[in-house]
């Protein structure tokens, strides 16, 4: 059975799940009846992280344009650029046991493409959410709808994978940011 998540709650993916070896971040979304000009464009991402907080490096930013980590661990699977169609519109893959054990965090983000330029923000998205399934059984593990307003927010830190006590966990986070990709890398690099 899925756990619905709110923002700030974390779960322990092997009390829930024992022995999992592989996940799937599934992230989507609708755009909601306005017309702006411009198609919206949503962009995935993750952020692998080292003990400091910070980015590992710069081939640990995982999205488009660096589809693999270094270590092969996480994968982004592609690019939808209209958000059309039902289910997750992207997704990132994660084999937890390739994960090197310099990556203590993995963020999941979520960006507008070129929002400013097209004066686009979350508060023009709506059924935003982020969930983490079994890769090899397909089972949902656990779902994290974004449910604020974010109005002048163009990137969402959702979620965010962690090794506790030597323990993957994941904790739904829902945070906002103006100023796109680069103000959360901002506060990792």
């Amino acid at each position: 059975m899925t756990i619905n998540l709110s923002k700030g709650q974390k779960i322990s993916l092997e009390k829930e799940e024992p022995g999992l070896k592989k996940v799937v971040v599934g992230l989507g979304w609708d755009v909601k009846k306005t017309d702006t000009g411009s198609d919206f464009d949503l962009d995935a991402s993750c952020l692998l992280l080292g003990q400091n907080g910070k980015l590992v490096s710069e081939r640990h930013l995982v999205f488009y344009n660096n589809s693999k980590s270094p270590d092969g661990a996480v994968e982004y699977t592609g690019d939808n650029r209209t958000g059309v169609g039902e289910g997750d519109d992207e997704q990132i893959k994660v084999d937890l046991t390739k994960v090197s054990p310099e990556i203590t965090r993995i963020l999941f983000v979520v960006t507008i493409y070129d929002a400013e330029n097209r004066k686009q923000n979350f508060g023009q998205v709506s059924n935003a959410y982020v969930r983490l399934f079994n890769e090899e059984t397909g089972k949902e593990i656990a779902r994290y709808d974004l449910s604020e307003d974010y109005s002048t927010e163009t990137a969402m830190l959702m979620a965010e994978l962690y090794k506790h006590n030597n323990e993957w966990k994941m904790s739904a986070l829902g945070n906002g940011y103006s100023g796109g990709l680069q103000a959360i890398l901002n506060n990792y690099q």
